[in-house]
């Protein structure tokens, strides 16, 4: 052991000790910071299919790799680490002792393979990622790249040091290859050992190469140890912990129902509330729950909810990615303040800490971050604008790799400003008093919800307190019964049930709005007192019948949503069915047989709550070959699909900033040159009808170009038979067949490879 060694290797050390400790003592600070946050007892197990959840996400890079070409460059990157800290305590070792190494395993052959396949492994996935964030820097796509507004400082100096350290695992291969410490296989050492061939035989150049890669671990320790809201460097730590706590513990996404509104760890009862005791939403940073604090603690800025964003994407303020960095800085900068016992009333006053100098020890800044507003277009963090322009349609979390739960946070937000400040956009405010008045968003009277029955060949039975052998009620919606293009789309489905023989019966008058878009516009009271009243409505309906008797068919994909995954919340258990998915059904089971094909170009549009948000992908693609029409998709589609700007409430507000959503929708989907766009939702079906109207005026469209349902292309193959039959000869009645055959009979493929518009740019 020489000069060289003991010196560098004591500067290591001492400076080791140093970072090491300031690194443990930051962690558990972000422990005493996140459980600023409300409890939430919901993410406490099941504890396997949590852990299930957590390794297939991190080992298999499930989530990682929808974007194709990050996902194998940063699971190299993510192994070279989590591996790679073999080599990194092995340097402390080797800067002191060149020839030392792991006992046992360091004479492996297989292990000196893994290191070296790490080394390598590091240096190539973190130079792909380099050029993927060089290749799509702001300064060459602006606003279409998703790091626009990412903190590139940091960037750099984190992709700087995973490559000092790949390099620094194979110098050290290499200089101890040229020194002779090992007898290593050339394949176990298949880049170290011809590196070594060109390299001098000295111990002090493992001691260079050691210390090096210490010096870069040190550096790297001490500067995010300083630099909590470093999530592009914390994420390491923290996303395994994010991904296990995530709201859904068999691994869905934070999507379909939203999170109820919780205080103090428990559902809120709105019956029982106290304003002064319970949390209305999130008022304050605080109001967060710790999930929350640690979702803003695990954002890695790596911008792919912002590029999937349609209100980003059009011009709109709203970034999911700046929305959550907004929220981490404001609360890592009120901490000390909260750690110290702060707290301000609704009125702004100070109510946590007394005396005459109650914030002695508390950073002059956490002071004056604790008395900005979370909400406020006058120094608030985040701007009203922001607030009100998503659309809920759940990009953000769908491609978010790390769980980051946006859209709960969102509406957690709204619902504070609805419910107790009052203040929203005033669109709304019509909105909301027909929900109340008149039970729909249009108010309109009930009396007229049968109206779309008027001039059908046929009697649509409407329930009159017998069900009898009915198999389906049919929930209309406020659309399908109130808005005249919606109504075509409800009466092509009775006529596609009446025709396949479905018994099926709907509520009229009875019916009333699901509630939807009360929720995601933040009126939780709303919401409550109408889905209250639909489910003591519907239960009482199905009385006597069990679980899987309870069918119903919808047309609305909001009601969808909410029928099938927020009512069981409060009572309400049905079997809940898309109209996609059951005429699907019927095709296949020979119920309904489409004899004259539409034989014209069709582009299908994803309604986000039924494709994001309830995963139904399948069964309206299904529908539209089976018509006869080739399918051609757009760029963006599936899970992927650009939203039509009428979630969230969004239908009932104006756009005011950038381009309109449904006019960016529909000039993608003319890109696919159709004869007709089709979709599954009512609200989809009136936001793409403006739109092309509206490119229609301009010329941009030709007027043979509309906008269907897919149950109306299905209903003109079907109704072109020159003598239907009700059931073919031989096909098994509807009531023989079990829904679990059905459904295992629809999910084998029966769609052709659709013609599709190449994808844009994934790393955009």
């Amino acid at each position: 052991m020489g000069a060289v060694q003991l010196t560098l290797g004591g500067i290591a050390v001492l400076l080791g000790v140093v970072a090491w400790g300031m690194f443990f003592a930051t962690i558990a600070r972000f422990v005493r910071v996140i459980r600023l946050g409300q409890p939430d007892s919901t993410r406490n197990g099941p504890f396997v299919p949590r852990m299930k959840t957590l390794i297939k996400e991190f080992a298999a890079h499930t989530r990682m790799n929808k974007v194709k070409s990050v996902g194998p460059a940063h699971w190299l990157v993510m192994w070279g680490f989590l591996l790679g800290s073999l080599a990194l305590f092995e340097a402390y070792g080797e800067v002191f002792v060149p020839t030392w190494g792991w006992p046992i395993l360091d004479d492996w052959s297989l292990f000196q393979l893994l290191m070296e396949l790490l080394g390598v492994g590091t240096i190539v996935g973190i130079l792909v990622l380099i050029w993927i964030r060089q290749k799509n820097h702001p300064r060459r796509a602006d606003r279409q790249s998703r790091f626009q507004g990412s903190n590139f400082k940091w960037a750099y100096f984190i992709e700087a040091v995973v490559l000092i350290e790949g390099i620094g695992i194979i110098g050290v291969r290499a200089a101890k290859s040229a020194l002779g410490v090992h007898d290593t296989p050339v394949w176990a050492a298949f880049v170290s050992h011809p590196l070594g061939l060109l390299l001098p035989s000295s111990p002090n150049l493992v001691t260079v190469f050691a210390f090096v890669k210490l010096m870069s671990a040190t550096i790297w320790l001490i500067v995010v140890a300083r630099t909590m809201t470093m999530g592009i460097a914390w994420h390491r730590f923290s996303a395994f912990f994010n991904i296990y706590f995530k709201r859904e513990a068999d691994g869905g996404v934070a999507l379909g129902a939203l999170k109820p509104m919780m205080s103090n760890g428990k559902v809120l009862d709105l019956e029982e509330a106290d304003p002064d005791e319970d949390t209305f939403g999130v008022g304050k940073v605080e109001d967060f729950s710790w999930k929350g604090w640690l979702d803003f603690s695990t954002c890695t800025e790596c911008g792919r909810c912002q590029s999937q964003c349609p209100a980003w994407n059009t011009g709109k303020p709203l970034s999911p990615k700046l929305l959550i960095t907004q929220l981490r800085d404001h609360a890592y900068a009120k901490a000390p303040y909260l750690l110290a016992g702060g707290k301000r009333d609704m009125a702004g006053d100070e109510v946590g800490l007394t005396g005459d100098d109650m914030y002695a020890g508390i950073d002059v800044l956490a002071i004056a971050e604790s008395q900005k507003a979370l909400i406020g277009d006058d120094g608030g963090i985040i701007d009203p604008e922001v607030l009100w322009s998503c659309t809920s349609c759940g990009a953000c979390v769908e491609q978010c790799p790390v769980d980051i739960e946006h859209v709960d946070h969102i509406v957690d937000m709204r619902r504070y400003q609805v419910m107790i400040e009052s203040s929203f956009p005033s669109e709304l405010n019509g909105m909301f008093k027909n929900l109340e008045n008149k039970g729909n968003p249009w108010g309109q009277n009930a009396k007229d919800r049968l109206a779309w029955t008027e001039d059908l060949d046929f009697e649509v039975q409407v329930f009159d307190g017998d069900l009898g052998d009915t198999e389906y009620l049919f929930w209309v919606g406020c659309a399908g019964a109130f808005e005249d293009r919606a109504k075509k789309t409800t009466r092509a489905v009775a006529e596609l049930l009446h025709i396949a023989g479905v018994k099926y019966t709907v509520l009229g008058s009875e019916e009333s709005c699901t509630g939807d878009p009360a929720r995601r516009a933040g009126n939780e009271f709303l919401f409550q007192m109408l889905a209250q009243q639909n489910v003591e409505i519907l239960n009482s309906v199905f009385e006597g019948r069990e679980r899987k008797a309870r069918k119903v068919v919808v047309t609305c994909a909001h009601c969808f949503n909410t029928l099938a995954n927020e009512y069981p919340e409060l009572g309400g258990q049905f079997d809940v069915v898309h109209h996609t998915q059951l005429l699907n059904r019927l095709v296949r089971e020979k119920h309904l047989t489409p004899v004259a094909a539409v034989a014209e170009d069709v582009t299908y549009h994803d309604p986000c709550y039924l494709g994001r948000h309830n995963k139904v992908y399948d069964a309206p693609r299904e529908l539209v070959t089976a018509s006869g029409a080739q399918l051609r998709e757009m760029p963006r589609h599936g899970d992927r699909s650009m939203c039509c700007g009428a979630g969230g409430a969004r239908m009932w507000m104006e756009e005011k900033i950038g381009k309109r959503i449904n006019v960016e929708r529909v000039d993608e989907a003319l890109g696919t040159a159709p004869s007709k766009i089709a979709t599954g939702c009512p609200f989809c079906k009136v936001m793409l009808n403006d739109g092309l109207t509206a490119r229609q005026s301009d010329g941009q469209a030709s007027e043979k170009v509309e906008i269907v349902d897919v149950a109306q292309l299905l209903l003109t193959a079907v109704k072109r038979k020159p003598e239907p039959q009700l059931v073919p000869a031989g096909a098994p009645s509807l009531d023989a067949v079990s829904d679990a055959e059905l459904d295992e009979k629809a999910e084998k493929p029966a769609v052709e490879k659709a013609t599709e518009t190449p994808l844009p740019e994934e790393d955009k």
